[in-house]
């Protein structure tokens, strides 16, 4: 048997968007179902809303988001979680790195640059409010 962990992201009307612009960095097969696929809503507005998508790479990336229904609380959060992305090398984490960071709305917050553990290491937050790390795996020196 083999248990995976995959990153489950919470939106409130975005995460289509959200879902849509990891495919473009990340590439890979974009699967959406939406609360009106299940069956009647409750409120209308809410029907062409995200109730499971994911995107699912050969490479390996997966990330699954929802929209979190208006009926439920919700907040954002600040730093409440970071989505760690890990490659073998310098080039694989800075092509991805490079599509993360010039999406419109993109802020860096740690520039992409070798670090004491990392070939490279970064951190940027997406125009969705997801803070990435990414950095080329290295074994451990302790």
């Amino acid at each position: 048997m083999t248990i995976t962990t995959t990153t489950h992201l919470n939106f409130r009307g975005d995460a289509r968007a959200a879902l849509e612009h990891n495919r473009d960095v990340f590439g890979g097969e974009l699967t959406i179902a939406t609360y009106g696929d299940a069956g009647p809503v409750e409120d209308p507005a809410e029907t062409d809303l995200v109730l499971w998508g994911q995107v699912l790479s050969d490479e390996g990336f997966h990330v699954m988001a929802f929209d979190v229904p208006a009926a439920r609380p919700w907040d954002a959060g600040t730093d409440a979680f970071y989505v760690s992305v890990r490659g073998a090398s310098v080039e694989e984490i800075s092509s991805r790195w490079e599509r993360l960071a010039a999406a419109p709305g993109a802020t860096v917050l740690v520039p992409l640059a070798p670090s004491p553990w990392a070939p490279l290491y970064g951190m940027v937050r997406d125009p969705f409010g997801v803070t990435w790390v990414l950095d080329v795996a290295a074994p451990y020196a302790g």
